[in-house]
């Protein structure tokens, strides 16, 4: 749009709704138009209570150490968890929500080959020997979002460690 066009497009009054004519520059900002002297309907004093009775006959009286949610769109995926004694962005659970295993995929834990300076292989392992050796773990994902957020074990343990921990 030209210069001169635009200019004469912001001088023009705006069609209300009513069919008034209302001049942009006359409206200070939007909170012009809200009356604060009523309270929000939006607003319950009580919600909180509520929702901590909830979280409670979920969790049937067991404590947890964290309430655990996806990084990419904060579902909550698990209410009652154990954290890792040793690595303390870990987590894991056996009753989860919002989450769904790949069991299409399969992941083994064992050591990786890793390369010494000078490039050679320092734990040469043929593939098959390497993949009978280890746990088999399932990749766990967010229901809502597809995020990896974790693995499901064999004991049908969940283990977390791509979720965002808040206090319980």
């Amino acid at each position: 749009m030209e210069p001169e066009k635009a200019e004469e497009a912001a001088k023009q009054p705006v069609e209300a709704e009513a069919g008034d004519s209302v001049d942009p520059r006359e409206l200070v900002s939007s909170d012009d138009e809200i009356d604060y002297s009523v309270e929000p309907e939006f607003y319950d004093p009580d919600l909180d209570d509520v929702d901590e009775r909830w979280v409670d006959r979920q969790r049937k009286g067991r404590t947890s150490d964290a309430v655990l949610s996806c990084p990419a769109c904060f579902t909550t995926l698990c209410l009652d968890c154990q954290r890792h004694e040793k690595y303390v962005n870990q987590y894991r659970a056996m009753f989860v929500r919002n989450c769904k295993v790949k069991t299409d995929q399969i992941l083994r834990e064992g050591k990786s080959k890793r390369k010494n300076r000078k490039g050679r292989a320092a734990n040469p392992t043929t593939a098959s020997e390497g993949e009978s050796k280890g746990q088999a773990y399932h990749p766990v994902c967010c229901d809502v979002c597809s995020t990896e957020v974790g693995v499901f074990d064999e004991d049908e343990v969940y283990h977390f460690f791509n979720v965002i921990p808040s206090n319980s």
